[in-house]
């Protein structure tokens, strides 16, 4: 059977790609009615810092060049996502902007809140949704490979779905139908004996039975490639990777099974703690998703390890939710305070975003730290009541809200040790 390719499949998947596959190339939705700022694409950036940029991964710095960024963009507040996919897009997007603007490898955190307190389900999986489209859109823009692999699997997507209506119609030609419509009580049970039949007649039933059994075949083909959106899960890759590290095996495992068609090829799934089997070799991407105080040990020994073999080769590591200090296990004392120094103090914030019972705290690199408040009657529903430089406490972006409401008085110049050693005690009495 001749195939036959619609003369608009390429325009159908052109369009398709530059609506929903691209990500994000800004790091913020303008949501709210403000100045917006033209944040230039990775290709940009790469035209911008010229061949610097890749020289300097054979170096050893890790300053990052801030002279590449959109003047001003430091000083800017960040607005709010517009959904949970455009978070993820926005927050995937920051992190592959600060490794280019670095040029070579850097530790970032992403964090990712939305629970507003509840602890009915954990951090780790009420975030899985993020998770997974953040490393797909972190995949489609730092590794490489990933993006043509997801344009041939939408022409794929395309022209299965163009061939599938063909296959149908011919079906309908031959008098069979596809839909469960038939009459069940319609049922051919052949010739009687003695019943005359032509023996052309029967050749023509044998060749049309022949020829709608492949067309039945080649349905249930269609429709297979079609459940997996134009992939072939069979393919093997063989490029970069990005290695994703679950607090535990069983999550790992889980992974393995629910994400493996949600995920580019490139992702595989470790855990933290036992021994390390994974061929890392190809590692462009390490994330350590949601890290706990318990494995902070193994953490160490996994990053270290990994930035030792793949050197330049590691374009970054990125913690996902991290809680690697803990009262219970590290405590806040000389142990906690280690450990600060050595993994967390020098992971910077790519993308923060936490949900309050009045509004939101959110951050992209390079922007400010935003606290945002419900309001009906504003664009968007919130409107910016403080920008700041640095994530603010807990009970700082309470004063905050207050502040703004009228609930307490703001503080006077002056007294900023005083209120300092109050949040202190404030927040020591709330462990």
């Amino acid at each position: 059977m001749t195939r036959i390719r619609s003369p608009t499949t390429p325009l159908l998947a052109a369009a398709f790609l530059a609506g929903s596959i691209v990500p994000s190339t800004s790091f913020s939705p303008a949501i709210i009615s403000r100045n917006s700022v033209n944040i230039p694409s990775s290709s940009q950036f790469q035209a911008t810092t010229g061949s610097s940029s890749s020289s300097s991964r054979s170096g050893s710095s890790s300053a990052l060049r801030m002279s590449t960024l959109p003047p001003g963009i430091q000083n800017q507040p960040t607005e709010l996502p517009d959904s949970l996919e455009d978070a993820a897009s926005i927050a995937a997007n920051s992190c592959h902007q600060l490794s280019v603007t670095a040029g070579t490898t850097v530790r970032c955190r992403v964090d990712f809140d939305t629970s507003i307190g509840d602890e009915t389900y954990t951090t780790l999986k009420s975030t899985t949704e993020f998770m997974q489209q953040f490393v797909s859109s972190l995949c489609l823009a730092s590794i490489k490979g990933v993006m043509e692999w997801k344009q041939d699997g939408v022409m794929r997507l395309i022209q299965a779905k163009s061939e599938l209506r063909e296959v149908r119609e011919q079906l309908q030609e031959l008098g069979l139908s596809t839909s469960d419509d038939d009459d069940e009580d319609d049922v051919d049970f052949g010739a009687y004996p003695g019943d005359e039949s032509d023996e052309g007649d029967v050749t023509n039933e044998n060749e049309s039975s022949e020829e709608a059994i492949k067309l039945s075949e080649r349905e249930a083909e269609l429709l297979q490639l079609i459940a997996n959106e134009g992939i072939d899960p069979t393919a093997e890759w063989t490029g970069q990777k990005v290695r994703i590290y679950f607090p535990d095996e069983g999550s790992a495992a889980l992974a393995r099974r629910d994400w493996s068609s949600r995920v580019p090829p490139c992702v595989e799934f470790a855990s933290c703690g036992g021994v390390q089997v994974a061929d890392g070799s190809n590692d462009a991407i390490i994330i350590f998703y949601c890290p706990r105080a318990s494995e902070a040990e193994f953490v160490e020994e996994i990053l270290y390890k990994t930035e030792e073999n793949r050197g330049e080769g590691l374009l970054m590591s990125i913690m996902v939710n991290p809680l690697l200090v803990d009262m219970g296990v590290t405590g806040f004392g000389m142990a906690g305070r280690r450990l600060r120094e050595r993994l967390i103090d020098g992971l910077v914030p790519a993308y923060y975003l936490r949900t309050l019972a009045w509004g939101a705290l959110t951050r992209v690199w390079p922007q400010l730290f935003t606290v945002w408040q419900e309001d009906e009657e504003a664009e968007g529903g919130y409107r910016m009541i403080k920008a700041m430089d640095r994530l603010p406490s807990n009970p700082e972006v309470e004063d905050i809200y207050d502040i703004e409401n009228g609930n307490m008085n703001a503080p006077q110049e002056g007294m900023g040790l005083l209120n300092a050693l109050g949040d202190f005690v404030n927040g020591m009495t709330k462990l």
